[in-house]
């Protein structure tokens, strides 16, 4: 039982980081949720700072689940990153996941605690390099057209998803995040 209550609190934490934001949230909302007392939110996450790194870990887990995922299934490097990007678009239209919560925290990084930050940063530097390695492979194979490093294309790559989430997010529109990310992907194959 104390499993699936951890569990609930995660889901219903990302769900209000997602709504809110770091800071818009308190365990008062989860325990009403939760239809629990904010003392057992405490047992489970003795900090809010303890409960959102919980969260950024298990997004991260599965960021690294389905990347890994997509490298093993996906064998061409643009198909790889229209999967992915196909992933995000299909969360944003079904509102199942409309923001990357690293993403999300990210915006809020100088007023986060230190442990929440690094673990903003861990999400980006692994997804950076899942999609440097796609980009490299890509490039080796001559399947893709890089204009620069991988690295440096990998960061644009990342930068003009999240920044398409945004403004799906602002427009309350999928399609503005379906016309962004479809540019950068056409830019890297033609």
């Amino acid at each position: 039982m104390q499993e699936k209550t951890a569990d609930r609190i995660l889901q219903i934490a990302k769900t209000l980081i997602i709504d809110r934001g770091y800071s818009a949230f308190s365990y008062a909302d989860i325990a009403e949720a939760v239809q629990i007392r904010k003392a057992s939110i405490h047992h489970h996450f003795p900090t809010k700072a303890d409960l959102v790194v919980a969260v950024l870990k298990a997004h991260r887990e599965g960021l690294l689940q389905g990347t890994q995922q997509l490298t093993e299934n996906v064998a061409e490097p643009l198909a790889r990153l229209h999967a992915y990007v196909q992933y995000w678009e299909g969360c944003i239209r079904d509102k199942t996941q409309p923001f990357c919560i690293a993403a999300l925290l990210a915006a809020e990084l100088p007023s986060l605690p230190e442990e929440v930050r690094a673990e903003v940063r861990l999400y980006f530097t692994t997804l950076g390099e899942w999609l440097r390695q796609t980009l490299e492979e890509g490039a080796g194979s001559r399947t893709l057209k890089l204009q620069r490093s991988p690295e440096d294309e990998a960061q644009s790559l990342m930068a003009s998803i999240h920044g398409a989430m945004l403004s799906a997010r602002a427009l309350g529109s999928c399609d503005v995040f379906q016309a962004v990310t479809a540019n950068a992907l056409q830019r890297i194959s033609d």
